[in-house]
């Protein structure tokens, strides 16, 4: 799929990835896990809006409180946590854009610009698709999406596959690196990842302070 113009935000329905099982937090809502005394979830909202006209939550749990932050949650169509591919297929059925901007709900740093410069590597490397890098580390669940997809990755779904790398290698990508912005993939998988980042953070530095708490 090859696209004439880069993606306006008016094109793009933003998705945050929440709907893990997050084992190495002892399987915790992880979007729920506090940093500086707001939700992941609340960071990822901050990091995302701005760059999309409409957003979605894929969550699979406490759906009621993420349904509090004023953005429909997507649930995911195959059952017992299949993984970020399953959340992402949910949210293709239900956007009414032509593209996915997608971020996960871990990453309290996310790029502001991420949409923009996904978007623009669509058209530059005539892509179907664009993910972020940090230099040759792939950031896989930071990525910009043709909705248009959605076929193809059902299919995928349904013969087993859940790999994301495998499922993007059926598709011409446009690999966008962002080492300009090294701390912007700062991923939380364990609860002393979430202590020991807390604690190199400044007391004053949180969400946009329009994102409240559920």
């Amino acid at each position: 799929m090859m696209t004439a113009t880069a993606p306006l935000p008016s094109a793009i329905t933003g998705v945050i990835l929440a709907g893990g099982r997050a084992r190495r937090m002892d399987e915790r809502d992880k979007g729920l896990m506090l940093l500086s005394n707001r939700p992941l979830v609340a960071w990822a909202i901050a990091a995302l809006k701005p760059q999309v006209t409409t957003l979605l939550i894929s969550a699979n749990r406490n759906v009621a409180r993420y349904a509090a932050y004023g953005f429909p949650v997507v649930t995911d169509e195959i059952a017992d946590f299949a993984g970020p591919l399953a959340g992402i297929l949910s949210a293709m059925t239900v956007a009414q854009t032509a593209w996915l901007l997608t971020m996960p709900c871990d990453t309290p740093h996310s790029p502001v610009d991420l949409g923009q410069r996904l978007a623009q590597a669509v058209i530059t490397e005539q892509a179907t698709l664009a993910v972020a890098t940090l230099g040759r580390q792939r950031q896989p669940l930071h990525a910009l999406l043709p909705v248009a997809l959605a076929a193809d990755l059902r299919e995928y779904l349904a013969s087993g596959e859940r790999k994301v790398g495998t499922w993007y290698a059926r598709q011409r990508v446009a690999w966008v690196d962002f080492s300009d912005r090294p701390n912007a993939f700062i991923n939380l998988n364990t609860s002393a990842e979430l202590r020991t980042l807390e604690l190199k953070m400044p007391s004053n530095q949180s969400p946009n302070s329009r994102v409240t708490s559920a």
